[in-house]
């Protein structure tokens, strides 16, 4: 795929519904936002974590600063398919993300093996430090959904997706899997994230109060990591309470 942004900085918000708040936002976001020409697309990750799963329980204890390493394909990938290997960082509210792409093949022999990437760059530079810096770091989980993406009409800078079919597991760390693996979310909830540089205008927040959708924390690897702690009956450390189901924090 062509024309995919290296560097991000935005804040995003995250929303859960169910099936009749799903189509009803839909219905009421005509004109105001359209699907991307990629239609319903299977977003496939792979989390990258110490032995010790260090960054998720970091992020889960909400520090002002939290980062993530994640291996990122849409669709399922062939050996010669892009990948994306993304670090994502967010710091008081706002999310930066940084990634490079390469092929499928390439991308597991950097991540893996160490083997150097073709074309050296300020973005592959971090990634070589996070990697060094974080010890023994190596495929943690794989996360994966069917992502319907849509932009702004009118605003430019508005990006709104809605995931279905969630998904984890941490057997088969091969993104050639597809989406397969223990779901996260319940039938019929979709969870919604607004991408936007500022504000939210206020003709979207009146459509989302109207129709009682509100704004939760919510992080995918991080419910797949409490949920898989929850099946190995381990009692989470640092005071939390969480049980399995809960809505964990991005």
């Amino acid at each position: 795929m062509s024309g995919f942004q290296d560097v991000f900085q935005r804040i995003e918000t995250k929303y859960l519904m169910d099936e009749d708040q799903y189509q009803a936002l839909r219905k009421r976001l005509e004109g105001m936002a359209e699907v991307d020409r990629y239609g319903e697309t299977p977003i496939l990750n792979i989390y990258f974590d110490t032995p010790d799963y260090r960054l998720i329980r970091t992020s889960l204890e909400k520090p002002v600063y939290k980062e993530k390493l994640r291996l990122r394909s849409y669709g399922v990938p062939q050996d010669d398919t892009q990948a994306f290997i993304e670090i994502k960082k967010k710091f008081k509210g706002v999310v930066y993300k940084r990634r490079i792409g390469m092929p499928y093949e390439e991308s597991l022999r950097y991540l893996l093996e160490g083997q150097p990437v073709g074309k050296p760059s300020q973005i592959s530079q971090e990634i070589d430090y996070f990697m060094k810096f974080y010890k023994g770091i190596r495929p943690a989980m794989a996360v994966s959904y069917d992502r319907i993406a849509m932009f702004g009409t009118t605003d430019q800078n508005l990006r709104i997706t809605f995931d279905r079919n969630i998904r984890w597991r941490v057997d088969h760390m091969d993104l050639k899997e597809g989406n397969v693996g223990q779901d996260i979310l319940e039938p019929g909830q979709h969870l919604m994230e607004l991408k936007i540089a500022g504000a939210m205008s206020t003709e979207l927040a009146e459509i989302l109060s109207e129709l009682n959708i509100y704004q939760v924390s919510f992080s995918k690897y991080g419910r797949g990591y409490v949920d898989y702690m929850y099946q190995k009956n381990v009692n989470l450390k640092n005071g939390f309470s969480y049980q399995k189901g809960d809505v964990i924090c991005a």
